[in-house]
């Protein structure tokens, strides 16, 4: 009896923060938000955090939701995240950034590549901006390699091989991510217009092939050093992403 009360109380609290998003099989289930204050530069700001489970299973029944999650064992899935910031779904400008888990440059600081500075880069962006969201999608390490396959790639690249290549030799594509997930959950958050925060174009076309309104383009180098030079050159030249001018080689 006091179990039932117990869970009881604990759907209650939880019924109105978890929405699920139908997807063909299964569903997204998305949680939040969640206040989350962070240091940024050395001052707390206050995001609205989401976090999202694409599971194989539809369930509309919140005990049921429950009971399977809790019964299976969640860490072996990818769970990503959205940072909120501001009205999101009403301001009429809003910047959103689709970030990439980089587990060596986002949790480590690694100067090899810019990826920790475009996390925090983009959640100053954001907050100055008043209204915006970052997508944190946690299945896209290594360019959607995966961890372990990274670090093999890392030691191709110490042995000659640049991003690409060290992909390719080890049998992957250059570029696995998907974001048909995350553009879901931005559906779900907002509807209005967002401008991108990317040097890569192919972003760009994901959400527009997806029916998204993009406003426009904010883009994102820095942090420029010697341990990354060849990695930041390899993005431009060979992978098609934008330089500072906002044009490419091919233009």
């Amino acid at each position: 009896m006091k179990e039932n009360k117990a869970v009881s109380n604990v759907l209650t609290i939880l019924e109105d923060k978890i929405r699920l998003i139908e997807q063909k099989e299964g569903a997204i289930y998305l949680v939040g938000p969640i206040q989350l204050p962070v240091d940024l530069y050395g001052e707390t700001v206050v995001f609205q955090w989401y976090c999202w489970l694409n599971y194989h299973e539809l369930i509309d029944d919140y005990k049921a939701i429950l009971h399977k999650l809790n019964s299976a064992n969640l860490a072996e899935f990818q769970q990503c995240s959205a940072l909120v910031y501001g009205d999101f779904a009403n301001s009429d400008e809003a910047l959103v950034r689709m970030h990439s888990i980089c587990h060596t440059g986002d949790i480590f600081g690694s100067k090899r590549c810019d990826c920790g500075f475009q996390l925090k880069q983009s959640m100053k962006k954001i907050a100055e901006n008043g209204a915006g969201a970052l997508f944190y999608l946690a299945n896209h390490e290594g360019r959607g390699i995966g961890l372990f396959s990274k670090a093999m790639a890392y030691i191709l690249q110490e042995n000659g091989y640049d991003t690409v290549d060290a992909n390719l030799g080890l049998g992957y594509v250059d570029d696995s991510r998907n974001y048909n997930d995350a553009i879901e959950v931005l559906k779900t958050l907002r509807t209005k217009p967002v401008s991108l925060i990317t040097n890569n174009p192919k972003k760009l076309e994901s959400l527009q092939k997806a029916g998204l309104h993009v406003s426009g383009r904010e883009p994102l180098w820095g942090d420029k050093s010697e341990f990354n030079h060849d990695y930041l050159q390899t993005k431009i030249k060979r992978s098609g992403h934008l330089d500072e001018e906002g044009t490419c080689p091919d233009d």
